[in-house]
């Protein structure tokens, strides 16, 4: 298991892929695969970034870990409580319409990765997703 802390802010975002990269290598799973982790994880910290901390920053804490053919990612802030298993499915065409910037990220996280889940721990926010790794 590794673990990285960053403040909630859009500049840390090359710290995250990073990290992300530095952690899933390639050789281990396909390129559609990791792909896919990594724009659900870097969707899940914009939101982060955009929302959890108004008016003020933070810090967002991303853990990676493998246990057989799933890595799990566990997403915690010390934001304001928000659970995104109570998101519904967006209206895309609402979305596309409005003109306005956002709206499917969760979605997308959720269809995306094979499991999501959330509780509110210790005033955390805590969300943990999986992927299953066609090739590991």
């Amino acid at each position: 298991m590794t673990k990285i802390i960053v403040k909630s802010d859009l500049s840390e975002l090359n710290k995250i892929r990073f990290f992300i990269r530095k952690n899933i290598r390639l050789s281990e799973i396909s390129e559609k695969e990791f792909y896919i982790i990594e724009l659900s994880l870097l969707e899940i910290c914009i939101n982060i970034i955009r929302y959890a901390y108004p008016g003020k920053k933070g810090s967002i804490y991303l853990k990676i870990w493998q246990e057989k053919s799933k890595f799990y990612f566990e997403i915690k802030d010390d934001g304001i409580p928000f659970n995104p298993t109570k998101v519904k499915k967006p209206e895309i065409e609402d979305i596309m319409n409005s003109g306005k910037k956002g709206g499917l990220g969760v979605y997308l996280t959720k269809k995306l990765m094979d499991g999501f889940s959330y509780k509110r721990e210790n005033d955390q926010n805590v969300l943990t997703i999986y992927k299953i790794i066609s090739s590991a």
